[in-house]
């Protein structure tokens, strides 16, 4: 059972099967995020994705950054990335019409931020989740 189905602008189908959620910011105990901060919380959450999916091809959106004037002590800018880090674990239909099957289906966990805990849909998935090039980051896998 799918957690949710997406059209992408390809128009390829894509099921959602696994999706973590967390606040981008828990476990910063005080000060403002910077671009320095921000690059730790992606590099982070890449690692968990990878480590969690062994064998599968992960992809990041780039996340939108909203500067919040000012800087800290060492002159580096406030950053914001939006408010919900998500870790997905997609499948869809094979990519490579030799393995058409059946006994072939493609995979690829992306990471994105989103301001909602909403699971993605249709009608409020993030642009970058709708413009995924699939058949360049996705890798067939046999059931």
């Amino acid at each position: 059972m799918s957690l949710s189905h997406l059209t992408l602008s390809s128009p390829r189908g894509i099921a959602l099967s696994e999706l973590r959620l967390r606040s981008t910011y828990s476990g910063l105990i005080e000060g403002v995020p910077t671009r320095k901060v921000n690059e730790r919380i992606i590099a982070h959450l890449l690692r968990t994705a990878e480590s969690s999916h062994p064998g599968l091809p992960v992809h990041l959106i780039p996340p939108e950054v909203t500067a919040r004037g000012g800087s800290n002590h060492r002159g580096e800018p406030y950053e914001n990335l939006p408010a919900v880090a998500c870790i997905g674990a997609f499948d869809s239909d094979e990519i490579d019409p030799a393995h058409n099957s059946g006994w072939y289906f493609s995979a690829l966990v992306v990471v994105w931020f989103q301001a909602t805990a909403d699971p993605p849909t249709n009608d409020n998935a993030p642009p970058g989740l709708r413009s995924l090039p699939w058949d360049e980051l996705a890798q067939d896998f046999e059931d």
